[in-house]
């Protein structure tokens, strides 16, 4: 095995100042940093005057990236990248990558912790596929090049209907451009993920992950994402819309609002003892709400919620319940008084299932709404009251424990609120 010569450019437009904050962008199998361009444009156009650095990198064989011979693996790959970064300025960066460029980060992020700041994974997993399947691609190409490639991949890369509406945009190049990749290097990319393996250590990663899917991605479906979400300690899921898997290169705006968002989070101080505000938030969220709850509101997201899911989690749930000036007791009963008065009903019944977790009895919980009643109003409060018998009521029938883990949906969790 042998650690492969890949090569990187800076994404024009971007500041090349050492000292500024570094993004590192790898592509999936058969594209080049290409992919990336419209990401790159719409992360500038969002963020005037920003100081990121943005370092794109080609895979081996492909774009600028010199063709190999020899085979390697995926951790190899992964020391390669690390070398352009270190020819760049070296440093600790934020990484994202799609598809075999995503392989590619999850190692480097598990190899290197120190070094890697965040981690979006776009339309990848801990294992891609079959290893049956990559040998058997890797032999077609020996025997017939990349260009016998181009239909399956049209499939497999674009959402129905996505290239007959859009026939001379930058997706449809891209299929061009993979009957210019290294055949022999192709197929070396194929075995180097027919050995990849990394769902046993996802438990260990630290960095905040950004874990993205395409809605109509049959490679590494929005389930298998949300599987894989599930596994990170620090990560949450996003799916971009009407994409398949090369969903960044389909909807970059969309890519590019998911990637600010994350690098916005990741960005944050932690509290004592979180990894960052978001992950800190996600722990408080799930101890107060319980995990079905929450696994239901981020198996919801979208690319357009996604942002307000992260402001929630960091700032409602990392930053202002995480506090110690009140207990969760204490904060329960402010925040049930805060939505009575605003009749936010949803949120009653969400926060009367949290205030019972948090230590509430049920006729404390009745007290608050009584007392809210003095300053809020009758109408609301006899609302909220109803809307507490009811939840009372549903656990009774469940024989279900008075806490937050109950199998009804908030009709509003999708956007639920702190």
């Amino acid at each position: 095995m042998t650690i492969p010569r890949l090569k990187g450019a800076f994404a024009p437009g971007t500041q090349p100042a050492a000292q500024n904050e570094l993004l590192v962008l790898l592509p999936s199998l058969g594209t080049t940093m290409a992919l990336w361009d419209g990401t790159v444009e719409a992360l500038r156009a969002s963020t005037p005057g920003s100081t990121l650095r943005i370092l794109r990198v080609d895979l081996p064989g492909h774009g600028s990236s010199p063709a190999v011979t020899e085979p390697f693996t995926i951790a190899e790959l992964a020391d390669a990248v690390l070398g352009v970064v270190e020819e760049a300025g070296g440093g600790a960066f934020h990484l994202a990558g799609l598809s075999l460029g995503g392989a590619i980060a999850l190692e480097l992020a598990l190899a290197h912790p120190e070094r890697v700041k965040s981690l979006a994974l776009f339309c990848t997993d801990s294992k891609i596929g079959t290893t049956e399947g990559w040998e058997q691609r890797a032999a077609a190409v020996r025997a017939s090049g990349t260009a016998s490639l181009v239909t399956g991949s049209a499939e497999r890369w674009f959402a129905p209907g996505f290239l007959e509406q859009h026939p001379l945009s930058p997706a449809a190049r891209s299929l061009s451009t993979l009957i210019d990749i290294d055949d022999e290097s192709y197929a070396r990319c194929n075995e180097a993920l027919a050995a990849f393996d990394r769902t046993a250590s996802l438990g260990s990663l630290r960095a905040p992950v950004l874990v993205v899917s395409g809605e109509h991605d049959a490679v590494t479906t929005p389930e298998a994402m949300q599987t894989l979400t599930e596994r990170i300690p620090n990560g949450y899921h996003s799916t971009i819309a009407g994409t398949a898997h090369l969903a960044a290169l389909e909807d970059p705006d969309a890519a590019a609002r998911l990637l600010t968002t994350h690098l916005r989070a990741s960005a944050l101080p932690a509290q004592p003892g979180a990894t960052s505000a978001h992950e800190q938030g996600m722990r408080v969220r799930r101890e107060v709400l319980g995990d079905a709850h929450v696994d239901r509101a981020v198996a919801g997201t979208t690319a357009e919620t996604a942002p307000f899911q992260d402001f929630i989690t960091r700032y409602a749930w990392g930053e202002i319940w995480a506090r110690d000036e009140l207990s969760r007791r204490e904060r329960s009963i402010a925040t049930l008084a805060s939505l009575v008065t605003g009749s936010h009903e949803a949120e009653i019944r969400m926060h009367v299932r949290a205030a019972l977790t948090n230590g509430l009895t049920r006729a404390e919980i009745a007290e608050v709404i009584l007392h809210t009643a003095l300053y809020a109003g009758l109408p609301p409060a006899n609302g909220a009251l109803g809307i507490a018998k009811q939840v009372f009521a549903d656990l009774d029938a469940a024989g279900t424990a008075d806490t937050a883990e109950s199998p009804e949906s908030s009709p509003n969790e999708g956007a639920e609120r702190g």
